[in-house]
């Protein structure tokens, strides 16, 4: 008979959780950029969210740690110090540019998924009676932001199609925007910085330093095994599947590969009580 595995109480559970997700200090410090900066370190990622109620996401996620957080500090930390970059965990986030090697391999994966996925539910646009995807005038992108750099997707108007007579969601996007996303999503563009909440895109190597990007690319094995540890860390027990969506970079089926490599060495399965306190659930 195998040894029962450790039991953690739900008490505890919320506690660790609460402590890896910096809740648990007091909110009324005064942090700096610094600071600020390593809140983040510490988080991983912070999602950015364009609908603002109150507030957007991200300023309300940083201000729930830090009553005096300043979203100026967080602009300058973007756009200025370049120590944070805007990408894609399971959502569109910041996220500390000391992780960018590990993004590079990221932008490997997305490429061939992303483009078989949007070629046949992007939209597309007449431009001088032909038709014309994102696909078609990735080439014409590339140059246009070569030669003029920070672009918005309303300053590629000519590959924007004709008027649509009614609206089709959020997602309907022209040619050229489809193109500035995919571009930026398989990193060869990155967000310069934000016009209002627009996305104005330039090259990659104009906004990571060149310390950064002389980084070794981060693949295979050694990605997973970052993105699954790291991931841990910051929630301090997880199953394979919430490892997996953490950082939204690796599948179930790696996670749960790389959980049962390492289980008895650099991690240990434990049971984790539910709420009621009924049915303890396994997990890392």
């Amino acid at each position: 008979m195998s040894a029962a595995l450790p039991l953690i109480s739900n008490k505890q559970a919320r506690q660790i959780f609460m402590a890896r997700q910096g809740l648990c200090k007091s909110p009324k410090k005064n942090m700096g950029k610094d600071a600020l900066h390593s809140l983040i370190v510490q988080l991983g990622f912070v999602q950015v969210d364009s609908i603002r109620t109150v507030e957007r996401a991200h300023h309300m996620i940083l201000f729930a740690r830090d009553q005096n957080y300043h979203p100026e500090q967080l602009r300058q930390l973007l756009e200025e110090d370049r120590r944070l970059f805007e990408h894609w965990t399971h959502d569109a986030s910041i996220v500390p540019t000391e992780f960018y090697s590990h993004w590079r391999g990221r932008f490997a994966r997305a490429e061939l998924h992303l483009r078989n996925r949007w070629r046949d539910v992007r939209p597309r646009g007449q431009v001088k009676g032909k038709t014309v995807t994102f696909e078609d005038i990735l080439d014409e992108v590339r140059v246009h932001v070569f030669e003029n750099g920070p672009t918005l997707s309303r300053d590629l108007k000519v590959w924007s199609g004709p008027k649509q007579t009614k609206k089709n969601g959020w997602w309907q996007w022209h040619p050229g925007k489809t193109a500035l996303e995919y571009l930026w999503r398989t990193g060869e563009l990155l967000i310069s910085h934000r016009n209002g909440f627009q996305k104005a895109f330039d090259l990659h190597d104009r906004v990571i330093r060149d310390e950064i990007q002389n980084v070794p690319v981060q693949s295979g094995e050694t990605f997973i095994d970052w993105a699954c540890s790291n991931a841990l860390d910051r929630l301090g027990f997880a199953t394979s599947g919430e490892l997996a969506a953490y950082w939204g970079s690796v599948n179930s089926t790696e996670a749960r590969t790389w959980c049962a490599r390492n289980n008895g060495k650099e991690i240990i399965e434990v049971l984790v009580e539910d709420a009621g306190g009924v049915r303890p659930n396994r997990a890392f």
